[in-house]
């Protein structure tokens, strides 16, 4: 082998390149894994499927329509056309560092009455939101007014209904007929 001088410059630089990167790759590996490890990835907020309240359940009553359920608790996730006697609905949450919750409840029919339902215990309206988002505490403003508060709008007045007498407040009488809206 011939020695390094009587080389040319840029077989030296490839070598010297090739070098520079074996040496380092242990030291970039090293620190590419610590901050792959340090990075967490974003993984979002999933509700799937029909979300049932505890107070939708508690508005179900046996005797009503399909129909009626339907308004109650929405389009059924699932109904099965060998027993169209069911409704099921599912619904499931994932949130991240959260172990995935699941919700089901059937609605069992006679016809086109219904006559009870199973299922698991749904959370209120408001432990729903407090479940996907529990870190947006919202405060609800009061929607009631006091007295003092009230007395700083005065009423509205109204005014006086136009009489006879009063040609300039008068409305024109209504027409007996109109016109057609299109001409033949």
């Amino acid at each position: 082998m011939g020695s390094l001088r009587h080389a040319p410059p840029f077989a030296v630089a490839a070598l010297l390149a090739a070098a520079l990167t074996l040496a380092g790759c242990g030291t970039f590996n090293d620190a590419t894994r610590s901050m792959a490890n340090a990075m967490t990835l974003y993984k979002p907020e999933v509700v799937q499927g029909n979300f049932v309240s505890k107070e939708q359940v508690a508005a179900l009553r046996p005797g009503m329509t399909r129909l009626q359920v339907r308004d109650i608790l929405g389009t059924p996730l699932l109904v099965d056309m060998f027993r169209n006697n069911r409704w099921d609905y599912v619904f499931t949450i994932k949130r991240q560092g959260v172990p995935e919750q699941r919700y089901r409840l059937t609605v069992f029919f006679d016809g086109d009455h219904m006559v009870r339902t199973e299922g698991d215990e749904m959370p209120s309206e408001t432990e729903f939101i407090d479940r996907i988002s529990p870190k947006k505490k919202v405060k609800v403003p009061s929607l009631e007014a006091t007295p003092e508060q009230l007395a700083k709008y005065p009423a509205p007045t109204t005014p006086a209904a136009p009489t006879a007498t009063n040609d300039a407040g008068a409305l024109p009488a209504p027409a007996a007929s109109y016109p057609p809206l299109e001409s033949h």
